[in-house]
């Protein structure tokens, strides 16, 4: 069975592409078998995998937007056990494209049906906004995991987003789940950023995962090397913090308690 995790935040800079990357090559130290989907038309997430997805004739805007391009067409191996759809600049265009298409929220689910039987793992990354792009990651999704950094604005931003997920949930997709928030960008030296994690942990208890990703310049070095952090710096605090997130998220979808 493989379990599709959409990684969602409205906010741009909290991490998303930094934890799909990351708990993807976690996951495939464990033995499983990851795709990765580029639902960003900045192509952050096909970059900081080695692939020059503006270069390519097909990514995953054919497969949303021309009615023959499979997705399986595109996919890319990327590393042992990890694969990539990617995306460019092209998936921008998308947004217009799609408003007339009819089921355009479930062209991405019906799209990834296909080859689920080949991954344990599907994590699909998003946009900073909530158009189509997003809404169509999370009706292909089971769970979602929530990246938010530790600052008051990121903190406000995350209302709307939970808005948006029950109304997915209630009219799109019944089955979609919080896997859980995910504090980023962390800085133990702030008294600012001690203080929004535990509001997170205040207001919304259970649903935060235990793993917290500290601030480092480490992960924007990474992407440069076109490498995982835990490729590029494996011993890093960074990565042992996504095989964490990695053991949470398993434990997760397998029903058992965070801790």
């Amino acid at each position: 069975m493989s379990h599709i995790i959409t990684v969602a935040n409205q906010k741009g800079g909290v991490g998303k592409t930094t934890t799909v990357v990351n708990l993807g090559a976690a996951l495939a130290e464990r033995g499983h078998r990851i795709l990765l989907v580029d639902m960003d038309p900045q192509g952050g997430l096909s970059l900081s995998m080695g692939v020059e997805s503006y270069l390519l004739d097909k990514t995953v805007y054919q497969v949303l937007t021309d009615g023959k391009t499979k997705l399986q067409d595109v996919i890319v191996q990327v590393r042992e056990k990890i694969f990539l759809a990617p995306a460019n600049i092209d998936l921008s265009a998308a947004e217009m494209e799609l408003v007339s298409a009819i089921a355009r929220e479930y062209i991405l689910r019906d799209s990834l049906e296909p080859v689920l039987h080949l991954y344990d793992f599907v994590l699909i990354d998003t946009p900073p906004s909530l158009g189509i792009l997003t809404i169509n990651a999370l009706v292909a999704a089971k769970w979602v995991i929530i990246p938010l950094q530790c600052e008051y604005l990121a903190f406000r931003a995350l209302r709307i987003l939970l808005e948006i997920i029950q109304k997915v949930k209630a009219k799109l997709n019944r089955g979609l789940r919080i896997l859980g928030i995910l504090p980023t960008m962390y800085d133990s030296r702030v008294i600012h950023s001690k203080e929004v994690l535990d509001e997170i942990h205040s207001i919304f208890g259970p649903l935060v995962f235990e793993t917290v990703v500290k601030k480092s310049v480490k992960f924007a070095e990474a992407p440069v090397a076109k490498m995982p952090l835990l490729e590029y710096a494996p011993q890093h605090d960074g990565a042992e913090a996504y095989r964490k997130l990695a053991e949470e998220v398993l434990n997760g979808i397998q029903g058992k308690p965070k801790g």
